[in-house]
């Protein structure tokens, strides 16, 4: 709070030091707070309080005084103006003495502030000392038990070097003791050795007499005997001369006599052949190969170049993709699809295609029959009847049907429709250009991922479904007249006698070949048998024999099975086994009664 006074009128130009307002000379109240830090006691600032009070009144009361003597006022001061005077200084005099409860409350707290922090300083000092010696105290016992344990370590090492010395000192004694054992030993070996040496030289001496006489006497015999073995042998290599040319000349007659029988026979096989419709498994395999090149070169490619005809040709083969993929095993839709296939390849009422455009055509039906064998019938056994009823419907309907879908099936699984081990060469005499050539000849596709060739187990399945069609085509019975040769229930007794007569041995190591005996059995086994009865029975029993006990031996006089050892082989072969005692099982015979 601040407190002016009127001020009185200098007759002086000149002014005196100007001083702070509000003070008249007191101490103010921050002054006041920042003396009460030095933490001194109540009643000494009291006391300061009031002397200082008093000094201000007098230094006002004194500076009123001088004033008014040194300069003498104009006018002289009113009553009022005293007063006013003297109620301002009894203000002040009342203001410097008040006591104000929370200054002192604040002081108090101050120092009881002090006092607490000094003892909790000397609490803290005391507990760090204690831990301090604490301290002291647990490493000096560490430290001890350490230099113990120093003491210790130091003592079993004494121990121990003490008793290396020991050892070493013993094994020193036992070392100079067996020195001294082998020392006396070899004197005594050396003595004995020459000893043995010299009973030896007396041996050998007359060992060597006894040999020079006995070498003596032995080489007198030995020209004795070789003397008459000369003989005997010169009598035995001139007899073995004469039979020798004996043997050449009847060998070489029934060799010619041999070679003419045989010539004969396959003459008059080849005429019985010929009159038959039946053919050699080499030639099947040469007709086959020079229809796809046939096909190929003067058909699929005169199309493709003429831009008309490829046009006609797309069109019509995108009609007979859907068909065949609506086939269902229903007789109504199986003859209205056989006569629809049969309508785009040769309509009835109109003219006759261009041959090269027909044979085109009628090698993508095939196509799109196998490829639908690779995919449904692979998957589900059972779509093969309906696939075979169309083919055998084509078959009959349509004219050169028959050889270019049995082309395609060669084209498309390699020699196991035949069945025959593909040859080093083509038709022509050509060698095959790489081994990626002969694969593809051979029936090999690429793989699901298209990237690599397609494994054992998926080159099996793949080639079982499209031969379950084929066997399922043999066993449908022609109505109106036979089909070609390659189509007869002939057929399947040619394939199982080609397969199984050991002609191609490295067809029966094949995992396929177990694969695809099941499925000929599965598809016509037991129409065979009513078919050809006891020779049937036979020819199984040759296929069980196989799966059983092996059809032959290796080098190293192990035997072979049908399908060899891989693991797809042994579930085939085992099918085979189960397939061929369902067979039998209508028999009389067991089968292992039988095959035995």
């Amino acid at each position: 709070m601040r407190f002016g006074v009127p001020r009185s009128l200098s007759p002086s130009p000149v002014r005196g030091k100007q001083r702070r307002r509000s003070t008249y000379g007191l101490y103010s109240e921050s002054e006041s707070d920042s003396d009460n830090y030095d933490l001194v006691d109540s009643e000494s600032a009291d006391s300061d309080s009031d002397s200082g009070s008093e000094n201000s009144y007098l230094r006002v009361s004194e500076l009123s005084t001088t004033r008014s003597a040194k300069r003498p006022s104009r006018r002289s001061v009113t009553d009022a103006e005293l007063r006013h005077i003297e109620d301002t200084v009894a203000t002040i005099r009342l203001r410097t003495r008040h006591h104000d409860p929370y200054e002192e409350w604040e002081q108090q707290t101050r120092k009881d502030a002090f006092r607490t922090a000094r003892k909790t300083l000397t609490e803290s000092e005391s507990q760090w000392h204690d831990e301090q010696d604490r301290a002291r105290a647990q490493e000096r016992e560490q430290q001890d038990v350490l230099h113990a344990q120093q003491i210790a370590e130091v003592q079993n090492h004494l121990n121990a070097l003490r008793l290396q010395r020991q050892s070493e000192e013993q094994k020193l004694r036992e070392a100079w003791k067996a020195r001294d054992r082998m020392l006396w030993e070899r004197i005594e070996g050396v003595i004995k050795l020459e000893e043995d040496k010299f009973k030896r030289k007396l041996e050998e001496e007359k060992r060597i007499k006894a040999e020079e006489e006995q070498r003596r006497r032995l080489e007198e015999e030995r020209r004795k005997m070789e003397a008459e073995r000369k003989k005997k042998e010169e009598e035995e290599a001139r007899r073995k001369k004469e039979q020798q040319e004996r043997e050449e000349a009847e060998a070489k007659q029934r060799q010619e006599e041999e070679e003419r029988t045989r010539l004969e026979r396959l003459k008059t096989e080849k005429d019985q052949r010929q009159i038959m419709g039946l053919s050699t498994a080499d030639e099947d395999w040469q007709n086959t190969r020079a229809m796809l090149h046939k096909l190929k070169n003067e058909c699929i490619k005169v199309v493709k170049a003429n831009k008309a005809l490829k046009s006609e040709w797309n069109s019509l083969r995108r009609q007979i993709t859907p068909k065949i993929g609506q086939l269902t095993n229903d007789s109504e839709a199986i003859r209205r699809i056989t006569t629809q296939l049969v309508q785009i390849c040769a309509p009835p009422n109109a003219p006759p295609r261009d041959p090269r455009l027909y044979a085109t055509l009628l090698s993508s039906l095939a196509k799109a029959i196998l490829m639908q064998a690779e995919t449904e019938v692979t998957a589900e056994p059972r779509t093969a009847d309906p696939l075979s009823q169309v083919t055998f419907g084509l078959i009959e309907s349509l004219v050169g049907f028959a050889d270019i879908f049995y082309a395609k099936l060669v084209q498309r699984i390699g020699g196991w429709a035949i069945p025959i081990v593909v040859p080093p060469q083509d038709f022509d005499g050509r060698r095959w250009g790489s081994d990626d050539e002969r694969r593809k000849v051979m029936g090999y596709r690429k793989s699901a991922n298209g990237e690599d060739i397609e494994s054992t187990s998926e080159y099996c399945s793949r080639v079982a479904g499209i031969m379950r069609v084929y066997f399922s085509v043999l066993k449908v019975k022609p109505l109106t007249k036979p089909l070609g040769p390659m189509f007869q229930s002939l057929r399947y007794w040619v394939w199982f006698a080609r397969i199984v007569g050991g002609q191609y041995r490295s067809l029966l190591e094949s995992p396929v070949a177990p694969f695809l005996i099941h499925t000929a059995l599965d598809v016509m086994g037991t129409d065979a048998r009513d078919m050809w009865g006891l020779q049937w029975i036979k020819m199984l029993g040759l296929v069980y024999q196989g799966v059983t006990e092996g059809f032959g031996t290796n080098g190293a006089n192990e035997p072979l099975y049908i399908g060899g050892q891989t693991p797809e082989g042994k579930s085939s072969r085992m099918r085979v086994q189960l397939e061929i005692e369902r067979i039998m099982s209508t028999t009389r015979l067991k089968p292992a009664t039988l095959f035995s």
